[in-house]
């Protein structure tokens, strides 16, 4: 099998589009579509200078996703005196996982010079997620106060770097999964808040003081070829999965979509086409009407944000639910 754009060897077959890759066009192909997603979703500010630049923070938990997309905006932006990129690396807890995926990072960032800060859940919170997993007080999965945990932290640190923008590596498979997740469970609101809160361009979002906006500049990539560029491009990364993981909805999404691109190659992209229009016109009808599913308790609550009383972050109930995780685990303990 050969390279449609060179001639040598392929390595990969794209059967959602045809193509046959070698290393190197495959690389070039994912920085690419990296690029185009920038551009589309107009991730850095027009106005931004070197006297004030866009400020972004990147998540990066030394996985595959979060390393390839620290390497390529670097690439593309390290020496840009309009951005200022700070890698943000967060430590769960989590013995003989955590601190290899960590060794990942630092070497990354030092390599490439790039500004790292690590923060702990154990620092932060008092709280290890070894120990929340065993007392497990609300019966609930590790990602579920793994997520909350973690959505704090990063919000958090975006804010006191002052950053404009908050960067994820998340997938096209993971946002496909999302996307049918969504979907499935009859989520009106949460898709059209999913065009404002990360998939919508920049100047299509409605405004909201209330979090550091999001962007995901891999959504584009399937997880494979992302793996492939971490191979060819030998980076420093950590392919183990967590060991806490057990999303066993999300699972079963993740096995159907992948039974669905294997029999009709380009699903994922269909689904997330077909998202991205609704999610924007679902959107529109929430800003303008107060909610996609019109006079919902859920959403009049969701809407009304303040301060919560114990840390200040911003939650539709008087005690956030990080505070609220945080009370049922001391007592558990």
């Amino acid at each position: 099998m050969e390279c449609d754009k060179c001639g040598a060897d392929a390595i990969h077959h794209a059967a959602y589009s045809g193509a046959h890759l070698c290393g190197e066009h495959l690389c070039r192909s994912v920085e690419k579509r990296v690029k185009r997603r920038v551009r589309e979703d107009g991730l850095l500010d027009p106005d931004a200078t070197p006297d004030e630049p866009d400020r972004w923070v990147i998540g990066l938990s030394g996985g595959k996703d979060s390393v390839v997309l620290t390497h390529v905006l670097d690439d593309v932006f390290g020496r840009d005196p309009r951005v200022e990129m700070l890698a943000l690396t967060i430590h769960e807890g989590i013995e003989g996982y955590r601190d290899e995926s960590l060794d990942a990072c630092l070497e990354l960032t030092a390599d490439r010079s790039i500004r790292h800060e690590v923060v702990s859940y154990d620092d932060e919170f008092g709280v290890r997620m070894d120990d929340v997993v065993e007392t497990d007080p609300e019966d609930m999965a590790p990602c579920a106060y793994c997520g909350v945990f973690r959505r704090d932290v990063l919000e958090r640190y975006a804010g006191e770097f002052g950053a404009d923008k908050l960067l994820t590596g998340h997938n096209l498979d993971d946002e496909a999964q999302t996307a049918l997740m969504n979907f499935l469970e009859g989520d009106v609101n949460q898709v059209a808040k999913h065009f404002d809160a990360s998939l919508g361009p920049f100047d299509e979002r409605g405004e909201t003081d209330a979090f550091v906006p999001r962007a995901k500049p891999l959504r584009d990539v399937p997880e494979k070829e992302v793996a492939l560029y971490c191979h060819v491009r030998d980076l420093p990364v950590h392919m183990a999965e967590c060991p806490h993981a057990a999303e066993a909805y999300r699972g079963e999404i993740q096995s159907l979509i992948h039974d669905l691109e294997e029999n009709h190659p380009g699903t994922r992209h269909s689904i997330m086409a077909g998202y991205e229009e609704l999610s924007a016109l679902t959107a529109e009808r929430y800003r303008e009407g107060g909610s996609a599913r019109a006079g919902s308790d859920d959403d009049r609550e969701t809407r009304s944000l303040r301060e919560c009383s114990r840390c200040g972050s911003k939650t539709s109930r008087e005690v956030c639910r990080k505070c609220r995780l945080l009370d049922a685990i001391e007592t558990a303990s």
